[in-house]
C-alpha cells in the first residue's frame, strides 16, 4: 500500500535514525555493501576521492566520515555488483527500454563494455575501442564545419578531463560548449561578475563558523548538500541567526540530528536549524531583498535623525563601490506595496529580517537554484550582492556570498575552460601553449545546442557524462533534437534515457566512476583534481577496483576520439591521457592561479584557487564592486498566475532519493512520500479551492502557447503541503516535459524551472470533467 496515500508522514527532523537507516538500506541495495562502506572512509579524505555527489567544501581539519546521506547514495550507486553487459543489451531493444523509468535503467548496473547502436536490430552491441574511435574521428571529421557539432559536460568531469575535452573542441574548431551550469548557477556567475568581478562565491568554509546571520535562499540543503546542514547547525549553536527564504517548508531547514553525534542519537533528539522562516512567493526573494534594504535606509536615516552613528559602513561604500546613490535611489522609489505584493511576505516580517541583518557584524548570504531558475535571477542575485555591500559585508572573515554549486566539479569545469564564451586570455594563452588557431566565435549554451540541433545546423552531440534529454527543459523537442544527428556519443558510467535517443551513428562509451582506481599504461595509480564551492581544488584519486576491465577513464576517451579526429601532430594526446600531471603541467602553463599545480594538489585538502573579491579588490569595469539599481520585475510569474484565477507556478526540485537525474529510490522521507514520484504538492486551501482531494490524480498542462505547443504531464497525485497559495512543486525529471525552451532568464538562459505556469486538470479515467481547467480562488 502506498503509505503516502491520504496524510503524509514527514521526519521528524533531517538526519538522525532515518539517514543511517537509509545509508544502510542503499549499501545493501548495491549488493556489495563492504567495498561501499570501505570507500566511503575514502570519501572526501587527502588521501581518497571526492564525492561525486555536491559541491560543498571540506573542512580544513575533517573527520574520517566526512560523508552523508546522499554521499552514501552517489557512491554504493557507484559501487554496486550489478553489470548492464553485452547480454543485456542484446536481450531489450532501444525501444523497449525508452518505457522503463529513470531508475529501472540506472539499477541495471555499470555499463561494463564500448557499444555501438544497430539501427536494423534497434539494440546496441559491443565495439573495440579503435574501432569507435576510427568512426567517430572519421565522422567528425566529414562535417563540413567544426560548429556542426555540440561538445556537451557534466559537471561530475573532474579539471584533467575538462580541460583536455575543452582543448580538443577547440582544436577541432568550435566554442561549442552546452554544460550543466547553463542549466543552474548560470545567472550566479554572470550576477557575480557584474557585481564584483568574479563569477564565483567570496567565502571559505570556515566563514560559517565566523558569521553570526546566514541568510539561507532559495535552497533545500537537507536533499542537495546535506553536510552544509551541520556547518548551518553548528552557526546556530553558537548562537548566529539563520535566516530562511523558502517558499516551501523544507524539513532540513528547521531541525537536524547529527548521525555523527552518540548522546543525540541516543536520546532520540535534534536541533533548529532556522532561527526566522519566510516563505515568499516562488519569485519573490528580489522583492524581499529590496525590503529588507529599505527597511535598512530607514533604520539608517532614524539613527543619523537621532545623531547616532550611521548603520551603514560608509568607508566600504566609498572606497570599494560605485552606483550606489543610483540604488538607494531606486529602493526609496519602490513602494512597500510592491514588494509586499511581489514578495508575499508581510512587512513585519522583512522589517525582523532587516534587523537581523543589521544585529549581525559578519553576515554571509548562499543560495542555490531556487533563486537562479527565474526569469530575473540575474537581477535577484544582484540585489542579494547589493544588501551586503551596504555594511561591507564582502571580503572580511565571516562574510560573503556564497552560491552552493550541485555537482561536484561543475565550478572547476568552468575554471579551466568549458564556456562558450572564453575570456581572449584563455584562447591566447592555448593558442600559445598548443600552437594552436584556436576559434574566437562564440559558441552555444545548452539553450543554443538545442536549437541548432532543431533547425539542423548542428549535426553531432558528444556528451561528457550527464544525462542531457531528462536534465534539459521540453523533454519531447529535446530528444527529437538529438534524434536527428548524425552522431550522438555518450560517455557514461550507468544507462540513461539520453542513451536511448541516438543518432544516425551511436556510442555508448563506458568510463571509470570516480570510486575507482585509474592506472596508466605503467601500472601507476593516477589522480585527477575538483575544485568544490569554496574554489578549494583538491586531488581525488578512487580505491575500488574498476567495475569492468574494458573500461577507460573520461580522459582515455576523449584522448582516443581526438587523437582520431584531430591527429596527434601538434597536441600528444596519448602522452597527456597516460600521465595527468602533464596535463596540470599545460593547465598550469595556461590558467592563472595553479602554479605550482602538481605540487600543491598533492597537500593534504588541496590549495584555494586566489580571488581576488575575496580581498576587496573587484576586476570590474570600475575597479569597484558594482550596486545595482534596476527595478523590480513588472510582474513575477507569481503575479501573472494570480491575475488569471485558474494558473498556478510549478517548480520543479528534487526528491530526498535523488540526485540531479539520478534517482536512487523511490521515496521522499523529509516531504512524507514513499514509493512513488508522480506527485504535486499544493496548499491545503487551493486543494480546497479546486474541490480537490488529497491524493487525487491530475493532469499539468503548461500554460505558455506563445509558440503553439501543449505540454502536458499526466497522471501526478496531489499532496497537500506547506508553501504559498497560488504554488506548485513537484520532481523533475518528470516534470521537464513541462518547461519550455522557450522561457529562459534574463542574461542567463537558464531555463525558468521554478516558476513554469500550469492549470491542473482532472483526470478523464477519474472525473466527467476532463480537460477542464480546476479554477482556484484568486
Amino acid at each position: 500500500m502506498d503509505r503516502s496515500q491520504g496524510s503524509p508522514k514527514r521526519s521528524s527532523a533531517a538526519g538522525g535514525w532515518g539517514a543511517l537507516k537509509s545509508c544502510g538500506k542503499h549499501l545493501l541495495g548495491s549488493r556489495a555493501p563492504l567495498s561501499g562502506a570501505r570507500a566511503l572512509l575514502s570519501a572526501n579524505q587527502p588521501d581518497g576521492f571526492d564525492c561525486p555527489g555536491c559541491a560543498w567544501g571540506d573542512p580544513a581539519h575533517g573527520s574520517s566520515f566526512e560523508f552523508c546521506e546522499n554521499g552514501v547514495k552517489a557512491v554504493s550507486w557507484e559501487a554496486t555488483d550489478r553489470r548492464a553487459t553485452p547480454r543485456f543489451f542484446a536481450k531489450h531493444t532501444v525501444s523497449e527500454l525508452r518505457g522503463w523509468t529513470d531508475h529501472a535503467l540506472e539499477s541495471e548496473g555499470r555499463l561494463t563494455h564500448p557499444m555501438r547502436y544497430d539501427a536494423e536490430t534497434d539494440t546496441y552491441r559491443a565495439v573495440a575501442w579503435e574501432e569507435a574511435f576510427a568512426e567517430i574521428g572519421a565522422t567528425l571529421r566529414g562535417l563540413d564545419h567544426p560548429d556542426r557539432v555540440e561538445f556537451y559536460t557534466s559537471g561530475r568531469a573532474s579539471n584533467e578531463a575538462a580541460y583536455l575535452y575543452q582543448l580538443f573542441a577547440r582544436a577541432y574548431g568550435t566554442n561549442n560548449f552546452p554544460d550543466c551550469s547553463n542549466m543552474c548557477h548560470e545567472a550566479s556567475g554572470i550576477a557575480l561578475t557584474q557585481a564584483i568581478g568574479i563569477g564565483k562565491g567570496t567565502v571559505l568554509l570556515e566563514d560559517f563558523e565566523k558569521a553570526n546571520a546566514i541568510f539561507v535562499v532559495g535552497q533545500n540543503p537537507g536533499t542537495n548538500h546535506p553536510r552544509m546542514l551541520g556547518d548551518l547547525r553548528r552557526a546556530a549553536e553558537r548562537g548566529a541567526r539563520v535566516v530562511v527564504l523558502n517558499p516551501v517548508r523544507e524539513r532540513g531547514l528547521e531541525r537536524f540530528a547529527d548521525p555523527q553525534n552518540s548522546v543525540e542519537m541516543l536520546r532520540g533528539a535534534s536541533r533548529p536549524i532556522a532561527s526566522h522562516y519566510y516563505q515568499p512567493k516562488p519569485g519573490g526573494d528580489m522583492a524581499a531583498f529590496r525590503g529588507i534594504a529599505k527597511a535598512v535606509f530607514a533604520r539608517d536615516a532614524a539613527a543619523l535623525a537621532e545623531g547616532r552613528p550611521s548603520l551603514l559602513d560608509h568607508a566600504f561604500i566609498a572606497a570599494h563601490t560605485s552606483a550606489f546613490a543610483d540604488y538607494r535611489a531606486a529602493v526609496e522609489a519602490t513602494a512597500w506595496a510592491a514588494i509586499l505584493d511581489q514578495s508575499g511576505l508581510t512587512r513585519e516580517a522583512i522589517e525582523t529580517a532587516a534587523d537581523v541583518y543589521l544585529g549581525a557584524d559578519r553576515v554571509i548570504a548562499t543560495w542555490a537554484m531556487g533563486v537562479t531558475q527565474h526569469r530575473h535571477s540575474v537581477a535577484t542575485i544582484r540585489e542579494i550582492a547589493n544588501l551586503l555591500f551596504l555594511r561591507g559585508h564582502i571580503g572580511r572573515p565571516g562574510a560573503g556570498l556564497c552560491p552552493v554549486r550541485g555537482h561536484s566539479n561543475v565550478q572547476g569545469d568552468r575554471t579551466v575552460g568549458i564556456n562558450e564564451k572564453p575570456p581572449a586570455a584563455l584562447l591566447e594563452a592555448l593558442d600559445r601553449e598548443f600552437g594552436l588557431s584556436v576559434p574566437r566565435k562564440h559558441g552555444h549554451n545548452v539553450l543554443g545546442a538545442i536549437g541548432a540541433m532543431l533547425d539542423g545546423s548542428a549535426k553531432a552531440f558528444i556528451g561528457l557524462g550527464g544525462n542531457f534529454v531528462r536534465a534539459t527543459p521540453d523533454t519531447k523537442l529535446v530528444e527529437k533534437a538529438l534524434s536527428g544527428c548524425e552522431l550522438t556519443v555518450q560517455i557514461a558510467t550507468k544507462l540513461n534515457h539520453s542513451h536511448l535517443v541516438p543518432g544516425r551513428i551511436a556510442y555508448l562509451l563506458p568510463c571509470l566512476g570516480r570510486t575507482e582506481i585509474d592506472r596508466n599504461s605503467r601500472g601507476k595509480v593516477q589522480i585527477v583534481t575538483v575544485e568544490d564551492s569554496m574554489s578549494m581544488v583538491h586531488g581525488s584519486g578512487g580505491i575500488n577496483k574498476p567495475a569492468s576491465p574494458h573500461l577507460r577513464s573520461e580522459i582515455g576517451i576523449v584522448a582516443g576520439m581526438a587523437a582520431a579526429t584531430v591527429g596527434s601532430e601538434r597536441i600528444d594526446w596519448v602522452a597527456l591521457a597516460d600521465d595527468y600531471d602533464l596535463i596540470r603541467d599545460r593547465i598550469e602553463r595556461t590558467i592563472p592561479g595553479f602554479a605550482g599545480f602538481n605540487t600543491r594538489v598533492r597537500r593534504p585538502r588541496g590549495f584555494m584557487l586566489r580571488n581576488l573579491a575575496a580581498e576587496r579588490v573587484f576586476e570590474t569595469a570600475t575597479g569597484r564592486a558594482g550596486f545595482s539599481s534596476g527595478p523590480l520585475p513588472v510582474a513575477t510569474e507569481h503575479q501573472r498566475a494570480s491575475a488569471r484565477g485558474d494558473t498556478f507556478v510549478l517548480q520543479t526540485f528534487r526528491s530526498h532519493d535523488q540526485y540531479n537525474t539520478t534517482i536512487y529510490g523511490l521515496d521522499d522521507r523529509y516531504r512524507g512520500v514513499y514509493g512513488e514520484r508522480r506527485v504535486v504538492f499544493a496548499h491545503p486551501d487551493d486543494l480546497a479551492a479546486l474541490k480537490a482531494r488529497a491524493g487525487e490524480r491530475v493532469d499539468l498542462v503548461c500554460v505558455h502557447a506563445e509558440d503553439g505547443i501543449e505540454r502536458v504531464a499526466e497522471d501526478f497525485r496531489l499532496v497537500p503541503f506547506d508553501m504559498p497559495r497560488g504554488s506548485l512543486a513537484g520532481y523533475y525529471p518528470e516534470l521537464n516535459v513541462l518547461v519550455p525552451l522557450s522561457a529562459f532568464g534574463e542574461f542567463s538562459d537558464t531555463p525558468t524551472s521554478k516558476s513554469v505556469l500550469v492549470q491542473v486538470r482532472a483526470r478523464a479515467q477519474v472525473r466527467a470533467r476532463a480537460a477542464k481547467p480546476l479554477g482556484r480562488a484568486a
